[in-house]
């Protein structure tokens, strides 16, 4: 062949070899700068015209699809179940380039850029990018019937498998249609609702002193550490006592006398516990918290900044660690003084404790579906810590029983199914008598496959066993039903 063609040819291929490396650079290496820069209006014009993948609950119902709009090259997102799911779903107000929940942290599955390569190929091939379907773990029915025992009120109820994470149920009320996002008007009137707060995810933001509930981590403490053990009579449960120069009361106003951790976790003895959190004090009782994943941002498959972290919180909001002056341990160890939690925070104590010690990861995704129907990622469950020993786990699912066959958690019981669970009634406004009630649980106490809490805000003298414990019983019904 010609020399001269020969080095013709060469330096053609040396060309190409450069204009793929240059658009590689911004096609792949550079794909999340660009995605990431505001003033690049592209992706939108792009996203537009993506046919976004389904949202589908663990039965198949469709919870999120896209159908055109009324200009046939782009398309838009639509929400069959309405606001059951609004907030697990989210919304994807792609043309105000706005996105929550699931359309926000399943974004990259959704909308088919998780290869920027393949988006290449496929382009060179003249094919259009499809999203993929996200299957998620969450139950329709179980999810209907939180929402509907929430109707009405200001509260949060999460449900998830202790055994590998999978979210069940996540409901938080006021609930929101995310059909409406779309309409500017409405949006704005959604985020300008302080009083409801309809767009506010109870479940992982809502931050609520937990009551008698967080005395499951103050005995958690106190057995795996040695202190205590469940039936040795070492506790006061006379009324009041004084802590930190001020009295604390029991809430039945009964003197017990010397008991044991068992007979004070059953009928929720304040100043037990009070005397509890003192004589384990602060460093071990920040040391259990933090193992049970206070402090941290719950890790969840969920846009972080809807979410917020549970613990102490000092006069400006922020958070303290339990060592802090400004902490009361005895207080917080009844779930008093400036501790504010997470119902989600709650639920995967309870789960901790179901599964044995140890606390797996809580997830709302399942799998990850292409187009043609291919699982091309399974969300494998994951272990997230072991706060507890094993035989830990097993006295205070004993003593946790004990709260639902004879204390304050009566009304969670089930015909046939044993439940372990703990009560709790924060006092958000003494002087007017208003209380936040709480309850968490896991069934069946002997085999279990659900964990739960449910917090109600504000009600008139409500009890975690009388408002919370009922809501309770009727969603763990309809998930162990099935």
């Amino acid at each position: 062949m010609n020399v001269a063609i020969m080095r013709l040819f060469a330096a053609i291929v040396v060309l190409f070899v450069i204009l793929v490396a240059w658009t590689s650079r911004w096609s792949v290496f550079e794909a999340q700068a660009l995605r990431d820069n505001s003033l690049d209006k592209r992706p939108l014009f792009t996203a537009l015209r993506v046919k976004r993948g389904a949202i589908r609950a663990a039965d198949g119902t469709v919870l999120a699809r896209s159908v055109r709009a009324r200009r046939g090259d782009i398309w838009a997102r639509d929400y069959p179940t309405g606001s059951l799911f609004g907030h697990p779903v989210g919304y994807a107000n792609l043309i105000q380039g706005q996105l929550s929940g699931l359309e926000r942290s399943r974004n990259d599955e959704l909308s088919g850029t998780t290869s920027e390569l393949n988006s290449i190929i496929d382009q060179l091939q003249g094919k259009r990018r499809a999203g993929n379907t996200v299957v998620t773990t969450l139950d329709p029915d179980a999810q209907r019937v939180a929402t509907d025992r929430l109707s009405g009120q200001k509260g949060a109820i999460v449900a998830l498998d202790p055994r590998n994470g999978a979210v069940k149920v996540l409901a938080s009320s006021p609930g929101y249609d995310p059909n409406v996002v779309r309409d500017p008007e409405q949006l704005r009137a959604l985020n300008t609702d302080d009083a409801n707060a309809p767009l506010f995810d109870r479940v992982t933001q809502g931050a609520y002193p937990p009551g008698s509930t967080f005395k499951v981590v103050t005995a958690a403490a106190a057995l795996d550490s040695g202190k205590v053990t469940p039936d040795a009579p070492v506790l006061d449960g006379n009324t009041p006592r004084i802590v930190s120069g001020v009295p604390l009361r029991n809430d039945d106003g009964v003197s017990r006398g010397q008991i044991d951790l068992t007979e004070a976790l059953t009928y929720s003895v304040n100043t037990a516990f009070a005397q509890l959190g003192e004589q384990l004090g602060k460093q071990t009782m920040d040391d259990y918290m933090r193992r049970f994943g206070f402090y941290s941002l719950p890790p969840l498959d969920y846009p972080s900044d809807q979410m917020v972290a549970s613990g102490e919180r000092g006069p400006r909001g922020r958070l303290i660690p339990v060592t802090s002056p400004l902490v009361d341990v005895g207080r917080m160890a009844i779930g008093q003084d400036k501790l504010a939690v997470t119902p989600l925070q709650m639920a995967m104590v309870a789960a901790a404790v179901a599964n044995g010690g140890t606390l797996m990861k809580p997830r709302l995704t399942d799998k990850v579906v292409d187009p043609d129907g291919r699982t091309i990622k399974t969300i494998e469950p994951q272990e997230h810590s072991k706060p507890i020993s094993e035989q830990t786990a097993e006295q205070l699912t004993q003593m946790m029983g004990r709260v639902v066959d004879e204390g304050t958690g009566t009304a969670v019981q089930l015909p046939g199914i044993d439940v372990a669970g703990k009560t709790g009634t924060a006092e958000t406004n003494p002087a007017q008598d208003i209380t936040q009630p709480w309850f968490i649980a896991f069934a069946p106490a002997t085999d279990p496959q659900i964990a739960i809490a449910v917090t109600v805000e504000n009600t008139q003298n409500g009890f975690g066993g009388t408002v919370a414990a009922p809501i309770a019983r009727d969603v763990l019904a309809s998930l162990l039903d099935g």
